[in-house]
């Protein structure tokens, strides 16, 4: 009871995860109806043709988590990428913290580093 009771606080301090509603998963409601179409469009041709599986979400906070531990929460309950291939990728915004991070599954490290995924947020 008492190591169970250590973890509790942790447990309560992580943020809800939304559920997994379509490639783009819009929760702090800050991506008009026609660019999610748009977005949306471009995502399914482009998992289409390379079988990579991108989601985009936005929250409105982590409720103070950090973004690196929350991200690979969602990727993970998500499951995001082809079972065995691992070649998902999540982009996450929380809007009033103003932080974005760019998960990606093991099977496309190798094509998206954490350089490439820096890049990307600082740049783009």
């Amino acid at each position: 009871m008492l190591c169970l009771s250590l973890f509790l606080p942790l447990t309560a301090l992580a943020a809800e995860l939304p559920a997994l509603t379509g490639r783009v998963v819009d929760n702090a409601g800050i991506i008009d109806a026609a660019t999610e179409a748009t977005l949306t469009r471009k995502l399914a041709d482009f998992e289409a043709k390379s079988s990579d599986q991108v989601v985009v979400a936005t929250i409105n906070s982590l409720d103070g988590e950090e973004i690196e531990p929350y991200a690979n929460r969602l990727f993970r309950a998500w499951k995001l990428g082809q079972a065995g291939e691992d070649n998902g990728v999540l982009l996450l915004v929380a809007q009033n913290d103003r932080k974005m991070r760019i998960e990606v599954g093991y099977g496309l490290e190798g094509t998206l580093t954490d350089l490439h995924t820096k890049l990307i947020i600082e740049n783009d």
